[in-house]
């Protein structure tokens, strides 16, 4: 009976080879991008899983309590050492700092840039990071040495045995190789390769571990603990970490410094604490999956209700002849099984396909390997399954119920072939999700382009960066001279961040001859006399920062003033600060300016000199000789610090990386929109199949009447005008929800006006009248006489 099902099967695929092909097409975009969302959700829900004892696994981070609360991946040096000492119930607590894109030198011709990590022994035993080569009770013990995965050790050395071998970092640390670790696998958030002990740091980067000094937060330097089993998180944020806030501060900063523990399977998902991501967008793109599979299944019986009238004669000899409706169904759902099971192995071909696209935009590595995926071998065949039984079912139970004698003479109402009202339920559907989609898009990309252009408050384009290995003064000095007389050179500043950047650190501020400290936190730059010109900002109130290697004034934003709680610019002017513990005179007031993304407010922020901070420099150049100026600054660069690797990167280019994620998103949906348009329109073309047939008569009686070729596509027209206008009332109250939600994590941000549901309806309308058109202008101008024919 299978075989048999399966020979007459074949034959109809063949004999309605277009009807075939467009239901193959739909579901193979459809079952594609469902491929590749598991993928993605499952790749990205497994990070960090391959730790043992990974639930007892935490980072401490800071919380700063002041008109809101704001979170910072890192601690204060001290905290560590302290939280090691006071709680009887961790098993181990790992400090690390972790640097990136420092200079490894192997030896004068072989440089490279690597991300670092200075890390207690104890981090290794806290995470799953075996060790290939090396004594795992010794490894980071000892100053001077360093750890590498077997990939950057195959890198830096070849096939030799690295052990015993030295390396430069950075001009300023000599290390020798005493163990090599397994490669790290893809799904873990701590990318550094080489690790060097902790004591190493104060040699490399003093002003991170200058002295214990609870004040200072930055994000690179971190702490991590495993819990004993049976040990509450939550009972350790209420006790411990809160009794260490009291301790080492007075009254009022306890309550603004507090500390809690992040779960390591957060720390992948949590957008407060620099996660990767939320779950919510996995979510998101899983619904959108769902939605994809749904139009798919749509077009299936659309396409296959609409042949329900040609297949009408042959289910009633069929019943005549004795055919049971059992068989009849499950004859045609042999005939959805072959054409889903061909649209599975094209699917998984276009999924393979896109991979490589999806891993360089995400800058991952999926895999669509079903051997290295057991996951993926549970899912497909599960999907299939799914797919061909919301398919096949109805137009197969449609089909066999056919009444012979009706079948026969041809004269099946709408009811008997499907409900055409179900038809047109389920095109609204799938005009509702293009239209929600549509909108998604076009409000992610205005958001974006807002982001892009709008005024940040300083000078951003033309800003070429450069890396400083060594900051010495007499280097610096002679740099900025030589850089200076380039031509096409117009300004040239040393500092240690941008003004716009997420790795700006956080401390206190004590002003004037207030007694505590105040109850909000500020983010500190360093920077030369120059930086305010360079980068465009304007000084409201006072003046700039005066020539200076150490820390002796203090330039603050307008935000600072209202924090302080001051009612003019002018009042700070001439007033002393001790910021991060170091005392100075408020000599200027700087217009606010965005120092962080558009997801943020504005922080308070200062500006002051301190020279041995100064890992950058900032070159404004014209961009009408650019390649020579390039060309002139490496050569100068390259001859100031001839063992280092010249780089440098456009001020422009890394703003726009703050908007990374938000462009991925943007470019899945707009992808996931073209392609549920696109299955839409073979959507639409079935329906418009269906109504011709079932109008075939009408039409002619129209014609012969005088009807004409407009008045017969406004017949077709207004039925899919009416279900436009349904799908999208459904959608844009929908839309306008989600994509609030979604701005909503921006500060600044666009308005969301009406603007964009009109544009977005009216992309859906003319896709919907070019889909709809050429079917109802070939049932237009058919011949009537064929139509009124006696059958």
């Amino acid at each position: 009976m299978l075989s048999n099902h399966f020979k007459i099967a074949l034959r109809k695929l063949n004999r309605h080879r277009s009807h075939a092909l467009i239901n193959v097409l739909s579901l193979s975009l459809g079952m594609a991008c469902v491929m590749l969302i598991f993928t993605l959700i499952t790749y990205h829900l497994s990070f960090n899983t391959f730790h043992a004892h990974q639930d007892r696994i935490y980072r401490i981070y800071t919380e700063f309590h002041d008109d809101k609360v704001r979170y910072n991946t890192g601690v204060p040096n001290p905290l560590g050492t302290a939280f090691r000492n006071e709680q009887p119930a961790v098993e181990r607590v790992g400090r690390v700092a972790f640097l990136k894109k420092r200079v490894v030198e192997v030896s004068p011709a072989k440089k490279f840039e690597e991300d670092i990590a200075f890390a207690d022994p104890e981090f290794l035993e806290i995470f799953n990071f075996p060790l290939v080569q090396g004594n795992p009770k010794t490894v980071l013990h000892e100053r001077n040495t360093a750890l590498l995965t077997d990939r950057v050790a195959r890198k830096f050395f070849g096939d030799e045995d690295p052990i015993g071998k030295l390396v430069h970092v950075d001009d300023s640390l000599v290390v020798r190789i005493t163990g090599v670790l397994r490669d790290l696998p893809p799904n873990t958030d701590f990318r550094s390769e080489m690790f060097i002990p902790f004591d190493n740091l104060k040699d490399h980067t003093p002003w991170m571990v200058e002295k214990d000094w609870w004040f200072s937060v930055n994000s690179e330097m971190q702490s991590f603990t495993r819990l004993k089993p049976g040990t509450s998180a939550a009972t350790i944020d209420n006790t411990v970490l809160s009794a260490i806030s009291d301790k080492y501060y007075n009254k009022d900063m306890a309550k603004y410094f507090r500390f809690k523990l992040q779960p390591l399977a957060d720390v992948h998902f949590n957008p407060n604490l620099k996660g990767y991501t939320e779950k919510k967008n996995l979510w998101a793109f899983g619904l959108i999956g769902f939605f994809l599979i749904v139009t798919t299944c749509v077009n299936f019986i659309n396409l296959s209700t609409a042949q329900a009238l040609g297949r009408s004669k042959e289910i009633g000899v069929r019943k005549v002849l004795g055919s049971r409706r059992g068989a009849l169904f499950w004859q045609f759902m042999t005939e959805t099984a072959i054409i889903t099971g061909l649209a599975t192995v094209f699917a998984f071909m276009l999924a393979y396909l896109a991979l490589p696209a999806v891993n360089h935009l995400f800058e991952i590595e999926l895999s669509l390997n079903p051997l290295n995926n057991v996951y993926l071998v549970i899912f497909l065949p599960i999907l299939l399954l799914i797919v061909i039984f919301f398919s096949g079912t109805y137009p197969g139970l449609i089909l066999a119920r056919f009444p012979p004698l009706l079948a026969l003479k041809g004269k099946l109402s709408g009811r008997q072939t499907g409900g055409f009202w179900l038809r047109k339920s389920l095109v609204i559907t799938q005009f509702a999700i293009s239209q929600l989609l549509i909108i998604g898009t076009l409000v992610i990309a205005n958001q974006l382009r807002y982001s892009r252009q709008a005024d940040m408050g300083f000078q951003k384009d033309a800003m070429v960066i450069l890396h400083v290995p060594d900051n010495q003064k007499t280097k610096i000095n002679t740099m900025r001279s030589q850089f200076s007389e380039l031509t096409g050179v117009e300004n040239v500043t040393f500092f240690d961040t941008a003004p716009a950047s997420e790795e700006v650190g956080s401390t206190g501020i004590r002003f004037d001859s207030r007694t505590e400290s105040e109850n909000f936190p500020i983010s500190i730059k360093a920077a030369d006399d120059h930086y305010v010109a360079t980068f465009g900002l304007q000084i409201l109130a006072g003046r700039n920062l005066k020539p200076s290697d150490t820390i002796r004034e203090y330039i603050v934003n307008e935000t600072t003033v209202k924090a302080l709680g001051l009612a003019a610019n002018q009042d700070v002017i001439g007033k002393n600060a001790s910021i991060n513990g170091r005392k100075g005179t408020i000599v200027g007031v700087m217009k606010d300016f965005h120092n962080r993304s558009f997801h943020t407010a504005i922080d308070p922020l200062c500006i002051t000199t301190r020279s041995e901070n100064y890992s950058h420099c900032g070159v404004k150049v014209s961009l009408a000789n650019l390649e020579p100026t390039l060309a002139g600054l490496e050569k100068n660069w390259s001859a100031m610090y001839p063992s280092s690797i010249f780089t440098y990167r456009f001020l422009d280019e890394d703003i726009a990386r703050f908007y990374k994620l938000d462009n991925m998103i943007l470019w899945l949906i707009q992808a996931f929109s073209i392609i549920a348009i696109a299955i839409g329109c073979l959507g639409l073309y079935g329906l418009v199949a269906f109504m011709a047939a079932q109008k075939t008569k009408e039409i002619g009686v129209r014609k012969v009447l005088g009807a004409s070729v407009s008045g017969i596509l406004w017949l077709f027209g207004k039925e899919f005008f009416q279900l436009l206008l349904i799908a999208f009332g459904l959608a844009a109250p929908l839309a306008w929800w989600v994509m609030s939600r979604w701005l909503n994590d921006f500060v600044y941000r666009i308005e969301l006006g009406a603007g964009i549901f009109v544009l977005a309806i009216a992309i859906t309308s003319m896709i919907a009248v070019l889909t709809v058109g050429y079917r109802s202008l070939r049932a237009a101008l058919a011949n009537p006489v064929k139509s009124l024919r006696s059958e």
